[in-house]
């Protein structure tokens, strides 16, 4: 989907493995020449929705920008801890003179790309410039349309101007969508769709095998930003089901998984108290929801999407299906972040099927209404399947919905909802950096990452400008609070669940606190190898 995100219900799986665990008590140098490898059930290939997974201009989901994070400079990066940007290629980095539409960044010195070419201002000017021009409906466009210009000014100095006062353009600026390309060797006008792209992070990819199925980085020896790798190399190794992942772990062919604990798996590392195996569980801001075409006949009226919020049982589903991996959310921002609120409870409460009847009564809509969900369907069965298999069930008992479920092939998923192809279906959600404004505007601004038609002036002209205006954003809350009342009424849009993230690592793994950023995306750097318990 046109962002990061996930486009199925399997976010679960995602969710529930995003990496983290426990480290080995020594400082992570050990052994570095040895490949520290993490193993995925995630996929990284040439599809419909990804046709240049390797290219910034064209990628806007995790399993790209987990590449392209570590392998790809950017002007700030996400912090080892709190939201506030800092420094990679950008020495420093502000607004200037107090005004949130002009931002300006002075680059380190020594910086240069892989095949040895300098790294100016003009090659960061270059790389948004492109981003903006090429506007892939694949890719991440929509996060840096606020700028207006940009400028090269000497060799090292760069400045954005925006459109409109943006506070939340630095945290822009550290995301993949960002990244730094060579003006030498990219075009300007079209995607690169190889593996081996010219880049100045931390790693560079050696090897790409997709008939093995992983990926081998390597430390960049002449990387020059704001973090030192502790390792030399990582191996990222993936697999075709959560089983075969879950086994090469237990014998120790994987030093970490990303992905893939089941529920059964977490038990079961919980209660092995002499496994060498370590499990953490952290927060996660990964989240589920529904998207409705509001263009559709049945759909599109708004009481049929108030009596759907009224009937759905989050906590059963979250039970059924997810057991200790996910909790019931009941907002597009989930707990935990500044703006947060219960909008949808508090509209609609616990689910109610009497009250529901009511809404389409008045709104002289025959029942039963016939609708059909949508999700992308990832192998048999699996939480997707299960999640929406629930789903039907809830709203099929309720008597007033005639509900039908489709999986849909994942290679052509996102394209598919993007082209008002689907009634209703799952869409997944991680954010780009950890700010409410990244769960309100990417699907109620008029570019939409959901190509909606759905449209909320209040939310648009006043609400979400107003947000952005606020450096502190605690100082935002109230105008968040605000659009989250009008979607939980309109529902163009239903939360589900908040997932939570759970990572196992074998203990002579060191640094894995640190692994993971705000954004759920890897910092491979981080990482060394210690001795085992």
């Amino acid at each position: 989907m046109k962002r990061r995100s996930l486009t199925s219900p399997a976010l679960a799986g995602l969710l529930a493995s995003v990496l983290v665990a426990c480290s080995g008590g020594v400082d992570g140098t050990g052994d570095k020449g040895k490949a520290i490898v993490i193993g995925t059930t995630a996929r990284i290939a040439v599809t419909e929705d990804t046709p240049a997974p390797f290219d910034p201009a064209a990628s806007y989901d995790l399993n790209s920008w987990n590449l392209m994070r570590n392998t790809f400079q950017t002007l700030l990066r996400p912090p080892r801890s709190g939201t506030e940007p800092v420094g990679d290629a950008a020495e420093k980095c502000g607004f200037a003179d107090n005004r949130d539409d002009e931002y300006r960044c002075e680059l380190r010195d020594g910086l240069t790309f892989s095949n040895g070419h300098e790294l100016s201002a003009e090659d960061v000017a270059f790389s948004v410039r492109r981003l903006l021009r090429i506007n892939s409906r694949s890719g991440p466009a929509s996060l840096l349309s606020n700028v207006d210009t940009v400028e090269a000014d000497g060799g090292r100095r760069v400045v954005f101007y925006l459109k409109k006062p943006d506070a939340t353009f630095p945290y822009k600026l550290a995301t993949p969508a960002a990244a730094i390309v060579d003006s030498e060797t990219y075009p300007a006008d079209r995607l690169v769709k190889s593996f081996k792209g010219t880049t100045s992070g931390p790693y560079v990819i050696d090897d790409f095998d997709t008939r093995k199925h992983r990926v081998l980085l390597s430390r960049n020896p002449d990387y020059q930003g704001g973090s030192e790798p502790k390792n030399n190399k990582v191996e990222l190794r993936f697999f075709g089901s959560a089983e075969s992942l879950q086994k090469a772990m237990d014998s120790g062919d994987v030093d970490m998984m990303n992905r893939g604990l089941s529920s059964r798996y977490i038990e079961r590392l919980e209660s092995d108290q002499d496994s060498r195996i370590r499990l953490v569980e952290q927060p996660g801001q990964g989240v589920q929801y529904l998207v409705f075409d509001t263009k559709d006949k049945t759909v599109g009226r708004q009481a049929v999407r108030q009596a759907f919020a009224q009937v759905v049982d989050r906590k059963q589903l979250v039970g059924d299906v997810y057991e200790r991996t996910a909790e019931p959310l009941y907002s597009l921002v989930p707990g935990g972040l500044l703006g947060h609120k219960n909008s949808f409870f508090n509209e609609y409460g616990e689910p109610d099927v009497k009250a529901a009847k009511r809404t389409l009564r008045k709104a002289d809509v025959k029942t039963p209404v016939k609708i059909t969900l949508h999700y992308a369907q990832v192998g048999r069965g699996g939480s997707a399947a299960n999640e929406f298999a629930v789903l039907k069930k809830q709203l099929n008992e309720s008597g007033l919905f005639e509900a039908t479920v489709k999986g849909e092939p994942p290679t052509s998923y996102s394209s598919a909802s993007l082209q008002g192809k689907y009634q209703v279906y799952g869409f997944g959600w991680l954010p780009d950096f950890p700010d409410a404004d990244n769960f309100i505007a990417p699907f109620l601004e008029k570019e939409n990452v959901l190509n909606t038609a759905y449209s909320n002036k209040e939310i648009r002209d006043e609400l979400i400008p107003r947000t952005r205006r606020e450096p502190d954003r605690a100082d935002a809350s109230d105008s968040f609070a605000r659009a989250q009342d009008i979607v939980a009424g309109d529902v163009p849009v239903l939360p589900l669940w908040q997932g939570k993230s759970f990572v196992a690592a074998h203990d002579d793994i060191t640094g894995v606190e640190w692994a993971l950023n705000s954004s759920s995306l890897l910092q491979l750097w981080e990482l060394g190898r210690g001795v085992s318990s």
